[in-house]
């Protein structure tokens, strides 16, 4: 499966940006899908991810009651809503689709997409 991420920005603290990754090539239905950021000089990380159906998802402690995961089978893509963003917010943002089911661990995922840069700044 071939994802493109979008929608990464410049945006002052406390405020809201909504990433997109549109999914190809395979059925997206059958993909749990999970979103994973990498801030400057630091390892990758998990911050959320969503099963195929929706209905599942679950959150890093670091995002969780700021961020919402959520899918529309019908067009292929699944979104990230950042709200109450932070400066250590600030990373690279990752799609990414595991060849099983839904999953917190990078090592999981085997499909990955190219990263939008989202940085949190005034």
């Amino acid at each position: 499966v071939q994802l493109q991420a979008s929608g990464g920005g410049l945006v002052q603290p406390g405020g809201s940006l909504r990433l997109s990754c549109a999914a190809s090539g395979r059925t997206f239905s059958n993909y749990a899908m999970g979103w994973f950021r990498q801030p400057p000089g630091k390892e990758r990380e998990f911050v959320a991810t969503i099963s195929m159906s929706g209905v599942v998802t679950r959150y890093a402690d670091s995002v969780k009651g700021r961020f919402i995961v959520s899918r529309d089978n019908a067009k292929n893509t699944v979104y990230l809503q950042m709200n109450s963003l932070k400066p250590e917010d600030t990373a690279v943002y990752y799609c990414a689709a595991p060849t099983r089911g839904i999953s917190t661990m990078t090592s999981a995922y085997d499909y990955w997409g190219q990263g939008t840069q989202v940085t949190v700044s005034s």
